[in-house]
């Protein structure tokens, strides 16, 4: 047989070759189907048609399924590099910029080829005499910036400081004279962490941290007494002024204090002889963000034993994402999870049945996740990935996968995520587990969000004696802690009088010396089953408000038991609050005693509704004590009163969520019509039936349709919204006198009895910052997963979860 001219082969495709225009998508950086990039052994192959890349093993596939045989093939190989090239230290808060991390990357030499399928017909690129319509290509390919790199923040740089407003007409007063060292706070003993005020030459020590330790707070106290606004950080001056820390009080930032040297030659300060003894504070968070050194909860200072196989590889932190890395680790040990997209369904399988471009069907990119974490193909030292033979140091580390894609496919519906923030890991969850379940609607009994759901029931017991029931199905039982239950109140009341006599002696606290509250997990799930009073309940049986009492427990008991920790409080002024608290969890747990009774003989239900005429009594009124609240937020008090009427008073966290997103309604300044709000005639049965047909409870739908103006949109975001919703908690009562199909219909079922798997840990002050890390059982040992580490876990911190995953013990 004849062999075919490889450039005639070329020309005879041309016309499956585009030169991609502005707004086409072009990936190069990864495979659409694994985590293979061109440095991967066999490189990348980018299709010239769609511009989706795939790796060696994956591109025949793409050939097969769409006919394209033209392919730019990329391969990077490492270039050889100095051992001993010195590691930069970084001046930035940043990566990949100077001044910036300086990760040692190493350098990579770059190949091109054209290919052609189905026979991998080479030619070389670059080359005049490849035809013109192809080197365009190519070159537009090569020059465009990466879908991949578009979708991801390429650098990270603290803010850049301003200059001050107040700093070039600051007025300075007294005849204090600064010495050059030997300083101490005015007001305690502090020697450390001081600031001078440049107005009056006050010398006070900082803030005060959530811990006890820093200072006494007497520099910010001194601003709030005299609005002198101006402080540099003693330690801090140096010849080079730049690197002072100046703080602004009212513009809450570090600053530029273009006059610094005056101001300081004021207090008789010769900056050319003092020497840099202080952290700066954009020092102080780079230190915290290169180290972190978050000692239990990430088990610093162990030594972790790496490890490396199937079930045990790492994901790259692709800037504050470790909220879904912890998430994905432990739902991917989960055997309903691994089934659905690891063992009972192959790469090929997922790419055949996904659209023309799978970088953006969830089915393909989770099932790309599941490989690529369980298969074991990308868990290995980094070192083995050159060649190389791995040190046996204790050490050594895999480089893990990037989740790009699958961020980018999870975060198209839920904008938050697709940001570089630091998100709440729970709400990333709940947030997964419903595209989840969009995603696998054709065939539900594939679905393994199933193994989390189960159903809630409360109980209200009217003071007329009658009842009334109403279900939910939930993926996560979220549990207050009940502080007042800990069981070291002993030394908490010792350690709180040693504190407070520390902090009157201007002393810190240590950290070996804090004593937090330590609650049982059993008091946890004893709160949530313990009956709750709901005042101005209305009771149609005796036709006024009433006070009622209400009971919860579960109607199914999942798969997998997820807990949800509370440790977020909201304190007065809106003020998020994190409980220092720690947790008794035990290994096994048995919840069998909250499964709910549901109706039990001789009670009587509720009727459903009022009689007529009593409509208006009905009617939702807006509780005036969240109204107060957020009206002591600077709110309008006809826009609180709507906000908790239209939430049906379910609490102040509610109302503002729909008061904010209801700012610029044009009826937001209408008065309240009540027949508008109340009336069940203005509710179209067609939109309950809509939100019947998706699985909601008829009055749940009602609720929801009325909260939302009887948008059915709206309405399913405020079931989403608020899942504990009930018909309670419009102050009205429903019944179910005649038996829908129960909303736990078809739901895993079985006994009560779980073993702790998995849990999620949170350090920082809020959900919204600080880290994540997952420790999760796995082969009969405790594994710490922290992005891109993976090691055998010396102790797991069983007491600072926030979420804690539980699986069923089957008899």
């Amino acid at each position: 047989m004849e062999e075919i001219n490889p450039m005639e082969l070329l020309r005879s495709n041309l016309s499956r070759v585009r030169i991609p225009e502005p707004t086409n998508r072009i990936y190069k950086q990864e495979c659409c189907l694994s985590f293979d990039s061109p440095r991967s052994e066999g490189g990348l192959f980018i299709d010239m048609n769609t511009f989706l890349a795939f790796g060696k093993d994956y591109v025949v596939w793409n050939y097969e399924k769409t006919g394209n045989p033209v392919y730019l093939h990329i391969k990077q190989t490492k270039k050889l590099v100095p051992e001993d090239r010195p590691s930069k230290k970084p001046t930035l808060l940043a990566i990949g910029i100077d001044g910036g991390f300086d990760n040692n990357e190493p350098e990579y030499e770059e190949t091109h080829n054209i290919v052609i399928l189905p026979n991998y017909v080479a030619l070389p690129f670059p080359s005049v005499e490849l035809p013109e319509k192809v080197r365009l290509a190519v070159d537009a390919i090569l020059m465009a910036e990466g879908a991949e790199r578009k979708e991801q923040v390429a650098a990270w740089t603290a803010d850049k400081k301003q200059i001050s407003a107040y700093a070039m007409d600051l007025r300075q007063i007294g005849s204090v004279v600064v010495p050059p060292s030997g300083w101490k706070c005015s007001k305690c003993d502090k020697t450390e962490n001081l600031w001078l005020n440049l107005t009056d030459g006050m010398i006070l020590c900082g803030r005060r941290n959530w811990d006890g330790t820093g200072g006494n707070n007497h520099a910010i106290d001194h601003y709030k007494e005299t609005g002198y606004p101006l402080a540099v950080k003693l330690g801090t001056v140096t010849a080079d002024l730049e690197a002072a820390d100046v703080f602004s009080y009212p513009e809450d930032d570090s600053v530029i204090d273009p006059l610094l040297a005056q101001h300081l030659a004021y207090f008789g300060i010769d900056f050319s002889s003092l020497q840099k003894t202080e952290m700066t504070t954009a020092e102080r968070e780079l230190d915290q963000n290169t180290n972190f050194d978050w000692n239990r909860i990430q088990e610093s200072g162990q030594d972790v034993e790496p490890i490396f196989g199937p079930g045990y590889t790492g994901l790259v932190n692709l800037g504050n994402s470790c909220y879904m890395a912890a998430t994905m680790q432990v739902v991917f040990s989960t055997q309903s999870f691994c089934r659905r997209y690891y063992m009972n369904q192959s790469l090929k399988m997922a790419f055949e049945t996904a659209p023309a471009d799978p970088t953006v069907d969830l089915s393909m990119q989770l099932t790309k996740l599941a490989h690529g974490l369980l298969s074991g193909k990308y868990s290995f030292p980094a070192s083995e990935k050159d060649g190389t033979a791995a040190p046996l140091v204790i050490d050594a580390k895999q480089e893990g996968i990037p989740p790009r894609m699958f961020k980018a496919v999870i975060a198209a519906s839920h904008p938050e995520f697709s940001t570089m923030r630091q998100q709440d890991a729970l709400e990333f969850f709940l947030h997964f587990l419903d595209q989840v379940e969009r995603s696998n609607a054709v065939k539900p009994e594939l679905d393994p969000s199933r193994s989390f759901k189960f159903g809630v029931e409360e109980r209200i017991l009217c003071s007329s004696g009658k009842v009334a029931y109403n279900k939910r199905l939930d993926y996560i039982l979220s549990l207050n802690i009940p502080l007042h239950e800990a069981i070291n109140k002993q030394e908490l009341e010792a350690f709180h009088k040693i504190k407070a006599e520390k902090i009157s002696e201007g002393k810190d606290v240590s950290s070996d010396e804090i004593v937090r509250p330590r609650v049982p997990l059993e008091a946890c799930l004893a709160n949530f089953a313990a009956p709750e009073e709901i005042p101005e309940f209305y009771s149609s049986a005796l036709k006024a408000k009433t006070t009622a009492i209400k009971t919860a427990g579960l109607t199914s008991f999942p798969d997998y038991l997820v807990l949800h920790m509370r440790k977020f409080v909201m304190e007065a002024g809106w003020v998020p609050k994190k409980l220092d608290v720690y947790i008794d969890v035990p290994d096994i747990i048995d919840i069998s005693h909250m499964r709910s009774k549901g109706l039990q003989p001789g009670e009587e239900l509720l009727p459903e509704a009022a009689p007529e005429g009593e409509v208006e009594s009905t009617q939702p009124v807006a509780n005036e004590e969240i109204v107060a609240q957020i009206v002591s937020m600077g709110f309008n008090q006809l826009h609180c009163q709507k906000a908790a009427i239209n939430t049906l008073n379910a609490g102040v966290e509610e109302a503002m969520n729909w008061l904010l997103s209801h700012m610029d309604d044009p009826d937001i300044d209408a008065p309240i019509s009540h027949g508008a709000l109340g009336a069940e005639a203005s509710i179209d049965q067609s939109s309950v039936d809509t939100l019947i047909s998706f699985g909601f409870q008829e009055e749940i739908a009602r609720m929801a349709l009325k909260a939302s103006g009887g948008d059915i949109e709206k309405a399913t975001d405020w079931i989403f919204n608020n899942p504990n919703a009930s018909a309670s908690s419009g102050n009205t009562t429903t019944s179910s006198n005649s038996m829908p199909t129960p909303v736990d219909a078809g739901l895993p079922d079985g006994g009560g009895r779980y073993r702790l798997f998995g849990i999620v840990s949170h350090i920082g002050t809020s959900t919204q910052c600080g880290h994540y890390v997952a420790h999760i059982l796995k082969d009969g040992r405790w594994v710490i997963f922290n992005d891109s580490k993976v090691g055998a876990s010396i102790n797991p911190p069983k007491d600072m979860g926030y979420l804690y995953f539980f699986e069923r013990i089957n008899s």
